[in-house]
């Protein structure tokens, strides 16, 4: 009886821990695709040494698909070692069933034994005094003998199966150990990720304190060519004063006859020009939204005016921060002539087109193609884009009057 109650347990426990198995192995499945998954996408980002944010990101997301696949072995695991007990206690108790069998069929056989003498045929028919008697317990006998048939076979039953609990508790073991062997493999991956992940934000900090360095450099950098910028257009500025001044003497010593060759008169804000540099300024400003691009494909990266630096700094833009294609062609705006081709503190080559009473500047140029003194027409190229570290081709454009930078978006054409 105990032992029909526990294979009822059994058939009974065993549908649940069926269910419960089958929902486990579909999440290991899924969570084991995503694990694949987020290895490939892991590949991919580790190819590109830039994108560290999502290296990052992908290594967290995976730490945690792994410990949820952890966990969900261990819960296999769980059902498992309760199969197993349900299994060892059906063993027990069939063991227990099977002794007890044997025992009562060893009495069968020694009552049977004590008895064989006193049945026989002749014993009864000579012995009429217990004839009635013995035929009752020949009878007897016989029925016993059937019991003991059938108790046989009871026992062998149980036998059958004792072997088939214990082939199935072997099974259970072997995929014990399988999911232990899994959970062990798990553990030591984890661990190795969880390293990854410390290299990870070690490299990511690296990366980004030199990051920071770099941005600081390139916003040193670039107030320094401004200054630098604004020396030279100051420097434009005092000249043009100083020819101004010469020529204002060269004329009181003629009695105020200049000839054929006059300066006109200028304001503050304007420069000393001859009568063709005052025609190619007011030109120049008459093509105000009209001038063309200083490259042909142009992406513009920053705008005009004041912005907050990455390195959290306000810096003034004094022009067009733009993108063009790699090995792409800086050229002037209008024509003019070269008033400056320097260095700036980026080691890169700066050029500045004088147009009249305004000045046109092109920064970060390599093999620059005009020279200072050089008459320059509309379109005419002045030197290449720089491509840098990142395999960008960027530069500034900037449009002055005298000693005030203007929006080149107001002067370009739309």
């Amino acid at each position: 009886m105990a032992v029909s109650v526990l294979l009822v347990f059994l058939g009974v426990g065993g549908g649940a821990f069926s269910q419960n198995r089958s929902s486990l192995e579909k999440e290991k499945a899924k969570i084991e695709k995503e694990i694949k998954k987020l290895n490939k996408d892991l590949s991919s980002v580790r190819a590109d040494k830039k994108l560290t944010t999502k290296q990052l990101n992908a290594l967290n997301k995976k730490i945690k698909e792994r410990e949820k696949l952890i966990q969900n072995i261990n819960s296999q695991l769980g059902i498992i070692n309760q199969e197993i007990s349900v299994t060892q206690d059906s063993i027990r108790q069939l063991k227990l069933q099977i002794d007890s069998m044997k025992n009562e069929y060893a009495k069968i056989i020694r009552a049977l034994y004590r008895e064989r003498i006193h049945l026989t045929r002749l014993n009864l028919i000579y012995d009429s005094k217990d004839f009635n008697n013995r035929y009752l317990h020949r009878k007897y006998f016989r029925e016993y003998s059937k019991y003991r048939k059938y108790q046989a076979g009871l026992i062998n039953e149980k036998e059958v199966r004792l072997r088939d609990v214990s082939m199935t508790l072997e099974l259970q073991r072997s995929e014990q150990a399988g999911f232990l062997a899994q959970e062990q493999a798990n553990k030591k991956q984890l661990n190795t990720e969880k390293k990854q992940k410390e290299q990870s934000i070690k490299g990511y900090d690296k990366k980004a304190q030199d990051l920071q360095a770099q941005l600081k450099q390139k916003e040193k950098q670039a107030r320094q060519l401004q200054q630098q910028i604004q020396r030279m257009i100051n420097e434009e500025i005092r000249k043009a004063q100083e020819a101004k001044k010469k020529q204002q003497a060269s004329n009181a010593g003629k009695g105020g006859k200049t000839g054929g060759t006059t300066t006109t008169t200028t304001s503050s804000n304007s420069l000393s020009l001859t009568p063709q540099e005052e025609a190619l300024s007011k030109d120049f400003q008459s093509n105000k939204g009209k001038l063309p691009w200083p490259v042909e494909k142009a992406s513009v990266l920053r705008e005009y005016g004041v912005y907050t630096h990455p390195s959290g700094g306000k810096v003034m833009n004094n022009g067009l921060e733009i993108q063009t294609s790699v090995g792409g062609s800086v050229r002037s705006v209008f024509q003019g002539e070269v008033s400056k081709v320097f260095t700036g503190p980026n080691q890169l080559k700066v050029v500045m087109v004088r147009h009249g009473d305004y000045i046109t500047v092109y920064t970060d140029l390599d093999n620059v193609t005009v020279k200072e003194g050089n008459k320059v027409a509309t379109k005419q190229k002045l030197g290449t884009v720089h491509t840098n570290d990142e395999g960008k081709a960027e530069f500034n454009f900037q449009i002055w009057k005298v000693n005030e930078c203007q929006n080149p978006r107001n002067w370009l054409a739309k």
